[in-house]
């Protein structure tokens, strides 16, 4: 009993010695660390950073992200971004747009920033584009090229000609829309369907040449904008081609088919009057053949009548014939 005593105490001993030896090389090793928390004032102890340690989790990273916020004016603790971090956030991009709000004296609420992160969203590129507004290309760059060129939006005026219209459109991030609001695939959606819009309640297609700002009032007074994580700021109408005759192409297809009706009428015709010939052939072969038949029985009337002496009788020859020569 004592032996086994002596050796739980032995184990107890070099393990609690390797765990101090091991928490000293921790102290060591995040003692620059700890020291430039406790210099920012963020009030970062040794437990703090084992913490961190034994959740898996960067304490560099966490301590200078808290360091910058602190800095910037937002309220957060430790706790938080380790929260967020563990909920997968990204700290580099918290930061990256705290520094960016800061600059530009916008004013952020961590659980703003946390919500837009964890939302999917690009927080950096979302202040980034409420400071400096982005432009955006209708139709999306990158399409496959038609007759070797960039194909754009198309509408057809009310005299048929068809346009093809390039559009840039400049956007600014409402950032108290951007969770939950549509994004920038939505926004040229409705920037493409205000374009058709437009060109088809033009009366020709020389109102878009002569003013292509129709296109964009249509589209601003359209309030594209609702809904989405954007303010449309601008509509610029970068390029407008005239691409071909709609109504003229549609107009010359139709005939083509009125006229391949009207030949399949015509055959239908020449077809009836083939067929009524044929039978009119068959009725005059028929008529014919009863003249033949009649043919071939006068000779032998005349010779009964010979016969009889019945040719200087006035009566009717039907009646002086015998019984056996009469026919109809």
């Amino acid at each position: 009993m004592l032996q086994v005593i002596l050796l739980l105490s032995i184990v107890l001993a070099v393990a609690s010695a390797i765990l101090l030896l091991w928490f000293v090389a921790f102290v060591v090793r995040h003692f620059p660390l700890w020291l430039e928390a406790n210099a920012a004032g963020l009030g970062v102890g040794f437990i703090d950073l084992l913490t961190i340690h034994l959740r898996k989790l960067q304490p560099v990273e966490l301590v200078d992200c808290l360091k910058v916020m602190r800095k910037a004016g937002v309220e957060v603790t430790l706790a938080d971004l380790q929260s967020h971090q563990l909920a997968g956030g990204n700290l580099a991009s918290i930061k990256s747009a705290v520094v960016g709000a800061n600059k530009a004296g916008i004013k952020l609420g961590y659980r703003d920033i946390a919500a837009i992160d964890l939302a999917g969203r690009d927080v950096r590129d979302a202040v980034d584009s409420h400071i400096n507004p982005k432009v955006l290309r209708c139709p999306v760059p990158g399409q496959p090229l038609v007759d070797g060129r960039e194909p754009g939006v198309a509408g057809i005026a009310k005299d048929g000609i068809r346009l093809e219209v390039k559009a840039r459109v400049t956007v600014r991030t409402r950032l108290d829309r951007l969770v939950g609001g549509a994004g920038e695939a939505t926004i040229l959606a409705r920037v493409g369907e205000g374009i058709v819009t437009a060109i088809g309640h033009a009366d020709s297609h020389r109102q878009i040449l002569e003013s292509p700002e129709l296109i964009a009032q249509e589209i601003l007074k359209r309030g594209l904008d609702s809904g989405t994580c954007f303010e449309i700021l601008s509509v610029d109408i970068a390029d407008i081609d005239v691409m071909d005759n709609v109504a003229a192409r549609l107009s010359s297809q139709q005939a083509d088919a009125d006229k391949r009706i009207a030949r399949a009428k015509a055959e239908e015709r020449r077809a009836n009057a083939v067929a009524s010939n044929q039978e009119m052939l068959s009725q005059t072969m028929a008529m014919r053949a009863r003249v033949v038949e009649a043919r071939e029985n006068l000779p032998l009337a005349v010779a009964a009548a010979c016969d009889g002496n019945n040719l200087g009788s006035p009566q009717p020859i039907a009646a002086l014939l015998p019984a056996t020569m009469r026919f109809e």
